[in-house]
């Protein structure tokens, strides 16, 4: 998306103009806690002042990472993901899209006050709302929560969960605990409640090692392996029975991949078949129970150099209905259009991943 002047390019972009294409992972920052300052008590402005809080956003992309903004993506002021202009230009345009939906990994898991933190979540809710749900109808945002306090991230979620440019919760995959776990289930009650889904995506706070054998040296490692973190999150949410208490919640995981899934679903549903007495609440394979309730979005896409083996990747997922287009703007995941999605899918399954399955996965 070098091309700021927002007009598409030739070639499969051009046949998708009347597809109603949704993106379903722009991620947009708050430039900075000063551009929150309008949206809290002054009893916050004034703890946030008296204490000297600058940031308490750690950047999950260094910030000369190439992977951490696409050429022409920053803004002259601010950050990446931070300019209206720059992403109407850039992807509602260029992508000449139906709906975006916007995901803000502001860090709310950082803050170990859960008092402030149910405040900045708040903040950032209401900034989302006014400063881009307002100026911009294509757009729609996920709720900032401070899911290390559930009844706190459930009591904000009925606050604005009803506002129409809400289409999902937003939570961390490296959170403090497995995320089916029971406390975190008057989370998901709230989102089914008000018939959002649920984002899980790469990022979060937790204070816990990034990798399961403890704390890596470089950011390489840290990076490839955020893939095992969204594992851990599918076999918890299915093996603790959040599926079996909330039928209607739908879960997207963003920014994680997606080829590693048919491999887990094999091993799960093998060894389901000998511990299944253990967990009698998940009533059939655990891969129908993803296929069912779990969505992915498709960038980063990672690619092998022979495109069939792609395909077969996704056909091996054994189901048309869970992948969902994304740019994952600003970073820079694919170097020109025709990356950014598998090369060699049917016409009806590229419309599908392009679509109609965020249509049915989000409430439009």
């Amino acid at each position: 998306m070098s091309d700021r002047s927002g007009t598409p390019e030739p070639g499969r972009l051009a046949r998708w103009a009347a597809a109603d294409v949704v993106d379903c992972d722009v991620q947009i920052t708050v430039p900075s806690v000063e551009h929150l300052a309008p949206y809290l008590d002054q009893r916050w402005r004034d703890y946030m002042s008296e204490s000297g809080v600058r940031s308490i956003d750690p950047a999950q992309y260094p910030k000369g990472s190439p992977l951490s903004a696409r050429p022409g993506a920053v803004p002259e002021q601010g950050p990446p993901g931070s300019n209206l202009d720059l992403i109407r230009a850039q992807v509602l345009d260029h992508w000449q899209l139906k709906y975006a939906v916007v995901n803000c990994g502001f860090e709310i898991s950082a803050i170990h006050n859960d008092d402030w933190a149910l405040a900045m979540a708040s903040a950032v809710n209401d900034w989302q709302a006014a400063q881009w749900l307002d100026p911009e109808p294509r757009l729609r945002a996920s709720i900032v929560v401070p899911a290390q306090n559930p009844d706190y991230a459930a009591k904000e979620i009925d606050r604005i969960g009803d506002h129409p440019g809400f289409v999902q919760v937003l939570l961390p995959v490296r959170a403090e605990a497995p995320l089916g776990k029971r406390r975190y289930w008057p989370i998901y009650a709230a989102a089914e409640r008000h018939g959002l889904a649920v984002g899980i995506y790469a990022g979060g706070v937790s204070g816990n090692p990034v990798t399961p054998v403890g704390w890596p040296s470089y950011y390489l490692e840290d990076y490839v392996g955020l893939t095992q973190a969204f594992q851990a999150q599918v076999v918890s949410l299915v093996s603790e029975g959040v599926f079996a208490k909330f039928p209607g919640l739908r879960v997207v995981l963003i920014e994680g991949g997606f080829t590693w899934l048919p491999a887990l679903m094999w091993r799960f549903d093998k060894n389901w078949k000998g511990l299944r007495r253990e967990v009698p609440w998940v009533s059939r394979e655990p891969s129908s129970v993803i296929r069912d309730h779990i969505r992915l979005t498709t960038q980063p896409l990672d690619e092998p150099a022979e495109p069939r083996q792609l395909v077969e990747t996704i056909e091996q997922l054994g189901c048309d209905d869970m992948l969902l287009f994304a740019t994952d703007y600003p970073h820079w995941q694919f170097d020109d259009d025709e990356g950014v999605l598998p090369s060699g899918l049917s016409p009806e399954l590229e419309r599908a991943i392009l679509a109609t399955n965020a249509i049915a996965t989000y409430r439009f």
